[in-house]
């Protein structure tokens, strides 16, 4: 009761019937206050529980940067999805260099739990989006945490998918648009993982989705995965063959969907995010 009522809220609009709404809480995971954004569709605001679809943003943006990108709030309305969207990194933890580079730090937590110093002290996203946020949003707003999914876009993707497989009765839908594949082996997660997790690459291995599957964690449901072909990280960052190739030998349910022209940025992600969010509603139900 006393972290729900430490819930303070920063703004709120009404938006297709329902409203978005913008808190901060203190994070007992974090040790920092932390920020959070809302969809209550409008059959929440009626008081019906609703399934929620949390959704994990990618390097450098913030708890608001979906929802106010992926014009998908319509959508997310008619089909009675609440969507929750986290920051992307604890703010304001005071490391020496958490602003110096975009791609770690402030803004890149990779939603794990940092061992080492100096980061393991507050760089606790993993803890953070897994067991607090749930926990505090579903006790105090009409959100139906039996029907729970996960997505997000690039280094988010990378969150959906890793902790949907290894927790996929927690998160019952998965998907991801430019996920962040194999981050064991790309130089974004190789950088943020040394400085996080330290020099043994074995303890990376339950934050690759890659590494996950060949380890012999599967998810019961499809895996929806968007990739934009003119993805400027496509062949450095990304590489969704990895992902592809270790389903396919797992025997991984996936559908990965490849698209011309299309871009890193949110105009490939409003592009395709309602259908990702009828392949949650598909999974978890409608409201009512």
């Amino acid at each position: 009761m006393g972290e729900q009522s430490a819930l303070k809220l920063r703004e709120e609009h009404r938006c297709h019937g329902g409203a978005v709404r913008f808190y901060e809480h203190p994070s007992t995971a974090l040790g920092l206050t932390a920020r959070f954004g809302l969809f209550l569709p409008p059959a929440a605001l009626a008081g019906e529980k609703v399934p929620v679809v949390y959704v994990l943003a990618g390097l450098t943006c913030t708890d608001e940067t979906f929802l106010i990108k992926s014009a998908v709030l319509a959508e997310a309305a008619r089909l009675g999805l609440a969507l929750v969207t986290p920051d992307t990194s604890p703010r304001g933890a005071g490391v020496a260099g958490e602003d110096t580079d975009w791609d770690m730090g402030t803004g890149a937590g990779f939603y794990l739990d940092a061992t080492q110093e100096p980061w393991r002290t507050h760089y606790r996203m993993e803890t953070y989006i897994t067991e607090e946020l749930p926990a505090l949003v579903e006790a105090t707003f009409p959100l139906d945490g039996t029907r729970r999914g996960i997505t997000g876009h690039s280094m988010g993707g990378h969150g959906a998918l890793v902790h949907a497989l290894r927790a996929p009765d927690f998160w019952k839908s998965v998907s991801a648009f430019a996920p962040i594949v194999h981050p064991a082996a790309v130089p974004w997660g190789e950088k943020a993982f040394s400085a996080y997790l330290g020099p043994d690459r074995a303890s990376w291995r339950k934050y690759d989705t890659v590494c996950l599957l060949e380890d012999g964690f599967r998810h019961p449901s499809t895996i929806l995965v968007d990739q934009g072909d003119a993805d400027q990280f496509l062949e450095r960052e990304l590489q969704p063959w990895h992902l592809e190739k270790a389903a396919q030998a797992a025997g991984q349910a996936i559908t990965l969907r490849r698209h011309a022209e299309y871009d890193h940025s949110y105009w490939f992600v409003q592009s395709f995010a309602a259908d990702h969010l009828r392949h949650h509603a598909a999974i978890l139900g409608r409201a009512g």
